[in-house]
C-alpha cells in the first residue's frame, strides 16, 4: 500500500453522518480500493465508523469538544495545523469548505455547491454569508480547489470571483454494497417494519427538508393527484427537518400515520434507504439546485424510477436515464401521473439504463480525481 502524505480533516461530518459524510467516507474508500493510504483525522466518536468502513488509513482524534461546530471551527484554525506537522504531511484536505487559513497554501478545499451564490434565498442569511466568504476565500488562497460537477464550477467562475487557478471536476460515486436492487425480503422487512401491507405502493422522497428540495411542491402535487384519481400510492419522507418552515410544519402535522397518504419517517438506517429509493414506485426529487445530486444517484442505483429537474447538476448525474419536471406543483403532479401510467417495459427499461449508469460513478474514480490533485 503506497503512503502519501496527505491529512484528510474529517471533524466536518455532522451527528446524522448524511451529508458531507456520504462524500467522506466515500473518498476515503475509493483511495483505500486504489491501495493508497493516508492519515485521517475526525471527531472521537466518528474515528471508529470510519475505521470500519476504511479501515486501511491511519486515524486520529480530535478534541472531544470539537464535537460543537464553533469549537471545532476554532481548533481548525488553532489546533489543526499543528496535527499537520505531526503527522508529517504536506497536503491538507479540506473537504467542507472551511479551512486553516494559515495553511492554505498547502490546503485542498472542497465546494460542494454554488447555491449560496446562485439561490441565496435557499438558505439562511448566515449560511449565505459564511459560506459566500469561505468559498471566495478558498478560491483565492487555497493550494487547489475540487467540486462535484461540472455545473458547480461554472457556477462558482460566474458567482464567485476570479479562482487561484482551475477548480478540479470529480464527480461523486455510490456504493453499489449498500445501494443496489433491494431483495424480495428486504422489501417485505421494510414493509413490515412501516405499517405497509403486502400490496401498498409508495412514492419516496430521501433528502434534508430544505427550500431548495421543493418539497411544499411535491406535497400539494401529490394531494391533488389522489384527489383526481384513485390508486395514487401514499408519499413516504424521509430525512432531516432542515429550514423550510412551510414543509417542516406539514411534515411534522403529518407524522408516521400507517395508512396515511403522507408520512414522514425522518432519518432511516441506511440498510433501509435502498427499499425507500429502489422499491418506490416513483422516487421524487425536484431539486432547484444540486451541487451533484447524490440522492438522485443512489436512488439509481437501487433500481429506483426517477423524477427530477434538469436544474444545475443533476443532469450530469441522470443523463437521459430518469425523467425530468419543472419544479412546481402543476408540472410535478403531470409528471408524477405520466410516470404512475408508464406501461412497465417501459419503465423496466429506464430503471435499467439508470443502473447501468450509475454503475459508472465510482469511488474510485472519485478517488483518482483527488489523486491527481493532491499530486
Amino acid at each position: 500500500m503506497r503512503a502519501l502524505p496527505v491529512l484528510v480533516d474529517a471533524t466536518s461530518v455532522p451527528p446524522n453522518r448524511g451529508g458531507v459524510a456520504r462524500y467522506i467516507a466515500g473518498l476515503l474508500q475509493g483511495l483505500g480500493e486504489l491501495d493508497v493510504r493516508v492519515d485521517v483525522v475526525a471527531k472521537p466518536d466518528d474515528v471508529e465508523w470510519l475505521r470500519e468502513l476504511a479501515p486501511t488509513h491511519r486515524y486520529h482524534a480530535s478534541p472531544a469538544w470539537t464535537a460543537s461546530r464553533p469549537l471545532r471551527l476554532l481548533w481548525e484554525q488553532v489546533g489543526l495545523p499543528g496535527l499537520l506537522r505531526r503527522t508529517g504531511a504536506s497536503v491538507l484536505h479540506s473537504p467542507h469548505y472551511t479551512f486553516p487559513v494559515t495553511h492554505a497554501s498547502s490546503t485542498v478545499v472542497t465546494l460542494h455547491d454554488a447555491t449560496f451564490f446562485s439561490d441565496p434565498a435557499a438558505h439562511s442569511r448566515l449560511k449565505v454569508a459564511f459560506f459566500r466568504t469561505w468559498t471566495r476565500l478558498a478560491r483565492r488562497w487555497a493550494r487547489a480547489t475540487v467540486a462535484p460537477s461540472a455545473a458547480t464550477v461554472a457556477e462558482l467562475d460566474r458567482l464567485a470571483g476570479r479562482p487561484r487557478r482551475r477548480t478540479t471536476v470529480a464527480h461523486l460515486g455510490v456504493d453499489t454494497t449498500v445501494f443496489r436492487v433491494p431483495t424480495p425480503a428486504e422489501t417485505d422487512a421494510f414493509r413490515a417494519a412501516h405499517g405497509l401491507d403486502d400490496s401498498t405502493d409508495w412514492l419516496a422522497f430521501l433528502g434534508t427538508v430544505e427550500p431548495r428540495k421543493q418539497v411544499p411542491a411535491l406535497v400539494a402535487a401529490h394531494r391533488r393527484l389522489r384527489e383526481r384519481r384513485d390508486g395514487v400510492p401514499p408519499l413516504l419522507v424521509a430525512g432531516g427537518l432542515g429550514w423550510d418552515d412551510a414543509a417542516r410544519a406539514e411534515l411534522t402535522a403529518a407524522g408516521d400515520v400507517p395508512g396515511a397518504s403522507l408520512r414522514y419517517l425522518g432519518y432511516l438506517p441506511i440498510e433501509e434507504l435502498r427499499v425507500l429509493l429502489g422499491a418506490a414506485r416513483v422516487t421524487a426529487y425536484p431539486s432547484t439546485g444540486e451541487g451533484f445530486g447524490l440522492p438522485v444517484l443512489e436512488a439509481m442505483a437501487s433500481g429506483g424510477d426517477v423524477l427530477t429537474t434538469q436544474r444545475l447538476a443533476i443532469p450530469e448525474v441522470g443523463g437521459d436515464a430518469v425523467t425530468y419536471t419543472e419544479p412546481d406543483t402543476d408540472a410535478i403532479l403531470e409528471a408524477l401521473a405520466a410516470m404512475l401510467d408508464t406501461p412497465s417495459a417501459v419503465r423496466a427499461d429506464r430503471v435499467r439504463r439508470a443502473r447501468d449508469r450509475a454503475a459508472t460513478f465510482t469511488w474510485a474514480a472519485c478517488a483518482e480525481r483527488h489523486l491527481e490533485v493532491y499530486a
